[in-house]
């Protein structure tokens, strides 16, 4: 039986400051923003991921404070470009680290407004080899 993680719920402060956050500087698609008398959340998703994140006010959510989810990572084919891409957007990332010259082995990060953290982790494989294909305007190819 596959198991797949899909989805990643996400604390946070303020749901339209977040979802700009989310979409207009780090890039994130926004799939889709749900009102109703119980909750109003939206999820994002990063370009050529299987998961996505919600951010809301989801019983589940209300659980945790925001900014308390540290480390989420994220991989990207070349860490430098991906680091100036976001600071471009205005993110304040920090510098690109490198662990270990094999691949996987370069990092930096960023944090949202609320302090939840995430790690980019660098894999020139996903460049030729990307879990989920697309073509080169972001499309799936299915």
């Amino acid at each position: 039986m596959d198991w797949t993680l899909e989805v990643v719920v996400v604390p946070v402060t303020d749901l339209d400051a977040s979802i700009e956050f989310y979409r207009d500087k780090v890039g994130f698609e926004l799939d889709h923003r749900t009102e109703n008398e119980h909750m109003t959340v939206a999820q994002l998703t990063p370009r050529g991921s299987g998961c996505s994140i919600v951010i809301g006010t989801l019983p589940s959510q209300n659980e945790m404070a925001p900014g308390s989810l540290k480390g989420l990572q994220l991989v990207v084919a070349d860490a430098y470009a991906a680091r100036d891409e976001l600071l471009s957007r205005g993110v304040d990332a920090s510098d690109v680290t490198v662990f270990d010259e094999r691949d996987g082995g370069t990092l930096f990060g960023f944090a949202d407004s609320d302090g939840n953290t995430w790690a980019v982790q660098q894999l020139k494989v996903r460049a030729e080899n990307p879990l989920i294909p697309h073509d080169a305007r972001g499309r799936f190819a299915v």
